[in-house]
């Protein structure tokens, strides 16, 4: 019996001594706890009985980043915040006594943003890791580069202004899928180029569907020196230009090549022009009347520099001959230079040297 009692004390010693070694080996740390989660292996999206779950996006930092007046076209990028809850990927606080761990982004599903009115979209993660909690929530950081085709009003053009919209959704389909909830959103640095971005706000149109509304305007200051005032110098110059003689031709050589070089300044900035919108911009008529003013200019210019020569604005070839008044002996040119010739002749014949022959009767 002894023996026997012995040998039982020495098994649960033995017991104990085991069990003490397998809690002292058990892996209770963050890293551990971020392994076990992602050999779960859950790349699928959460789905409940509703099919749908809910996607918070506390706000968006929005950004214009360029804007082509030639196309209508803008491009932004934008960096949302995102908040989910996976109830997979909790864990109980008593064995992993932590309130957040950090997961690598390609090992767990992670939700995705869309802009349905884009021309072209880049999705890219703000960081490879996002943040877990115990209780399912999800953290995450997504940056959207986007380009956007607006149709602005550029009738005031270099003076134009109007809102653009940007749809952001996220996806679902059937009653599945995400559903957007946006709350804010916060510009950064509105001034790119010729146009600055005034404000952006949120606008909420159905379950899901957010736009946000982009306010646009150009900076007058660049296309106006660039545009505007070089065709106001040119006319000045124009107008002023009548003060040169009309003799010799100068007048008209100069308002010729001051019609070929705003022609030449159209031609080259025609690719800074804005293009066609809803509305015209009145830009293309101011220069379009600056060149029909050049072009009267021009002509009046040689209308002057007829009449001041030959006192008539119609070429002396279409000109009516009228018969002349008799003219008094020394009034006509012609006849006095025809008189004057004739003298001339007779200056120069050769004289006879000698007594002249006369005829005598005997």
């Amino acid at each position: 019996m002894r023996a026997g009692g012995a040998s039982t004390l020495l098994l649960l010693m033995l017991l104990s001594t085991a069990c003490a070694s397998a809690s002292g080996t058990a892996c209770t740390t963050r890293r551990c706890l971020a392994q076990a989660l992602i050999d779960r292996r859950l790349l699928s999206q959460p789905q409940t009985g509703q099919c749908k779950q809910t996607l918070k996006v506390p706000f968006i930092e929005y950004q214009t980043l360029s804007v082509d007046t030639m196309n209508l076209r803008f491009t932004s990028r934008m960096q949302a915040q995102m908040i989910w809850t996976d109830p997979e990927l909790a864990w109980n606080r008593s064995e992993y006594d932590y309130e957040s761990v950090v997961l690598p982004v390609d090992k767990v599903w992670t939700p995705e943003l869309t802009v349905t009115n884009s021309m072209s979209l880049v999705l890219l993660h703000g960081s490879k890791d996002l943040l877990a909690s115990s209780d399912g929530t999800m953290t995450h950081t997504m940056s959207l580069i986007v380009v956007v085709t607006c149709e602005v009003n550029l009738f005031r053009y270099p003076f134009a202004s109007d809102t653009c919209p940007v749809a952001i959704e996220a996806w679902s389909k059937d009653g599945c899928g995400m559903d957007l909830e946006l709350q804010d959103v916060h510009l950064l640095d509105g001034e790119q180029g010729d146009w600055s971005t005034d404000w952006v706000r949120v606008q909420k149109r159905g379950p899901g569907q957010h736009f946000l509304l982009v306010s646009l305007s150009t900076k007058s200051m660049n296309p106006f020196i660039s545009l505007i005032l070089p065709s106001i110098l040119i006319l000045f110059v124009d107008a002023v230009s009548f003060a040169l003689p009309l003799g010799g031709g100068e007048r008209n050589s100069f308002k010729v090549t001051l019609a070929l070089s705003f022609i030449m300044f159209l031609l080259i900035l025609n690719s800074l022009l804005p293009g066609d919108s809803q509305c015209s911009p009145i830009l293309r008529i101011h220069f379009c009347v600056c060149l029909i003013f050049l072009v009267l200019s021009m002509t009046a210019s040689m209308l002057l520099t007829r009449v001041a020569k030959d006192g008539l604005m119609i070429p002396l070839l279409c000109r009516k001959k009228t018969p002349s008044a008799p003219s008094e002996p020394g009034e006509d040119p012609d006849e006095e230079a025809s008189a004057a010739g004739e003298r001339e002749k007779k200056g120069n014949a050769p004289v006879t040297h000698g007594h002249p022959r006369h005829a005598t009767n005997t």
